[in-house]
Order: C-alpha cells, then structure tokens, then sequence
C-alpha cells in the first residue's frame, strides 16, 4: 500500500512531536519530515515532496498565510491548516482556505497532549481527504472560481417560498464551494439550512464571511431560529443541527450528541431531519466531502419526496459524500457546482 507523505510545519517541538507520533501509526500516512517554520519547510518540501502538508498559522519568522500564499505559487499541493480558537485565528483560517487551503482544524492551546492526541483520528481523515484532493494541485493550484462553469441566469421572480426548506452539506472543498454557490441565490430564496463540517467557533467567522457577498441573510444558527425565506442558517461547530416543524412555521434546534461519521455537526443528522419534517417541502444538496456522512440522509430525504441534487465529481475537491450518496440510490441529480443554483431555482419556481 502506498503512503501518504506527510510534512507537519510547527513552532512548536512539543506539537511536532505529538503530531509525528500519532499520524506515525497510521498505516497508510508516512511522516517524512517537522519543520519549525516555513524557511526549513521550503527546503524539506523540496527534499521529500510530500503529498499533504500540516501547517500552523501562528509562526517566528514568516506567518502560515504568508507562507501558503506563496506555497500555493512555487509548489501547490494540499494543505491542512492548525489554528487556535481566537478571534485573529478564525480570520486568518478564513483567509487560508480562500488561498487554498483545503481543510482547517483547531489546534488546542491548553492541555496540549490530550487534546491533540484526542484529534489524531480526525487529523488522519482530513490528511486522507488531502490525499484525495491532490488532483486538484496537478499543474498548478486554481481557484475553484476559475474552474467551474456558469450557466445562463435564471430569472429567480416565479420562486414558491412557501413551506420550502433547502438543507445543505458540504465537508472538505466545500467552503470554497459554498462562497460559489451561495451569492448567486437570490434574496427571495427559500430558507437554507447547511451543515458545513468546521469546528467550533470559524463557523461564525464563516457565516459573517458570506453575509458580506450573499443576498440572503446569513447566520450561525442558534436553537430556536425560525427558518424563513431569505435567511441562510449555519450548523455552529461542534453541535448538531436539526430541522423541527411548529404548525406551519420550521425552526432549528441546535443540540449536543454524540459524533455521526466522525463529525459534529453532521449532515446526517439534518438530513434526517429534513426528511422527517419536510418532506416532499425540501431540496437537498450534497457538496463535496470526505467519507459518507450525509450519504443516508439524502437517500431518506429523496423517499419522503424530497428533490436531491450531488455536485458532480468533475467540480468536487473531494468526490466522496457526493459519491457515497449516488452509491446509495440518494440522488436524483448530479450537477456541476456552477449550475447548481440554476438549477434550485429552475426546481423552486415550477413545483
């Protein structure tokens, strides 16, 4: 079986060491090299040419950012950011994963060793998941902007807001996806829930992110916000959102629970819930991802009625949940992400 090759970039020899340790005893990830800043990481990257790289942001000398910046010019190739929970470090990782990178992860900054051995699993996955997306990097890193087509607009005038929800899942690539799809929605769209796995606190530098270019409302949900035309509700890291009906009025509860597939939030659990409460009112839509979380969920959502749509594989960054959802018999249509928001409206304005 071959390796995945891994380079960690880190100040800190305490993280390297936990990081080299843990990955080290996967078998299929290879850690080929630390480096303690991005001048020694230029060097090694081109003494072992690694597959995926791990990269803090807050480092001596020169910042990640900077260093993905450039990284993404001289030698693209798929990058995992660590960054703290803090204010400045929600704000960097977004502007990490509009650089390219492909996934962001929190890096604890008190009890150290636990906490990062307790993320090995889910570093694994995300290193996985690069690993997958590294296809993308062939040639030279583009922006998915750059890549996807747009068909012809659709007059969004005849849209039926009424008693429709759209829920929304997206794992790895779909941050970038979603600052695609989501502005070319117009202000009169139905109400959208989504579930965007990101951990706790980017979710709501996230969402602030997207209310600056969408013309929908968007916002981190909170328990009890009613689901409404025009308004976009983000699943907050680290809780489970769920779809729940009032009379004629829907509303989310956004909860504790166990892991689904490894994530909390998953898109699982709201597309069961979606397919519990709405029903043939619903659309739903599977953006890429790593792994199967969600893949189910659609395939329920689809036997209550509901309309289901996969980003198709060509425009995926990782064509995994999409893939998983076709495998299940949860789709209805495969769509290039471009078109994905044509064809929401198409299927709103003639039901």
């Amino acid at each position: 079986m071959q390796k995945i090759k891994v380079l960690i970039v880190d100040d800190s020899a305490v993280v390297r060491s936990i990081l080299k340790d843990g990955l080290g005893k996967c078998p299929d990830i290879e850690i080929v090299d630390t480096a303690p800043d991005p001048y020694i990481a230029r060097d090694r990257i081109i003494q072992h040419s690694p597959d995926v790289l791990t990269l803090d942001v807050e480092m001596p000398r020169m910042d990640g950012v900077t260093f993905l910046e450039k990284l993404m010019k001289s030698h693209p190739m798929p990058v995992i950011i660590l960054s703290t929970l803090t204010p400045a470090g929600c704000s960097t990782a977004m502007r990490a994963l509009e650089l390219g990178a492909i996934e962001v992860m929190h890096k604890p900054s008190l009890d150290v060793a636990t906490r990062l051995n307790e993320m090995i699993e889910q570093l694994a996955n995300a290193i996985r998941a690069g690993y997958a997306a590294k296809r993308r990097f062939v040639g030279g890193y583009k922006p998915l902007s750059a890549t996807v087509r747009r068909g012809s607009p659709v007059s969004a005038s005849m849209l039926k807001t009424t008693d429709r929800v759209v829920a929304i899942g997206a794992s790895t690539g779909g941050t970038e996806a979603l600052r695609l799809l989501l502005p070319a929605l117009p202000a009169t769209f139905p109400g959208v829930v989504l579930t965007q796995h990101m951990p706790a606190i980017f979710t709501k530098s996230f969402a602030d992110s997207l209310a600056r270019v969408c013309a929908m409302d968007v916002q981190e949900a909170k328990d009890g916000d009613t689901v409404r035309s025009g308004l976009i509700l983000i699943a907050p890291g680290n809780y489970h959102m769920v779809l729940r009906r009032s009379g004629a009025r829907y509303y989310v509860e956004i909860k504790e629970g166990p892991m689904v597939f490894y994530q909390r939030p998953s898109v699982e659990v709201l597309f069961d819930s979606v397919a519990k409460y709405a029903g043939s009112n619903a659309v739903g839509v599977m953006l890429t991802g790593m792994g199967r979380d969600g893949a189910m969920g659609l395939r329920h959502m689809r036997d209550a009625g509901a309309h289901t749509i996969a980003q198709d594989e060509a425009t995926c960054v990782v064509y995994g949940m999409p893939r998983a959802a076709v495998e299940v018999g949860a789709v209805v249509q495969s769509v290039a992400l471009g078109d994905i928001p044509d064809m929401l409206i198409q299927h709103l304005a003639k039901d």
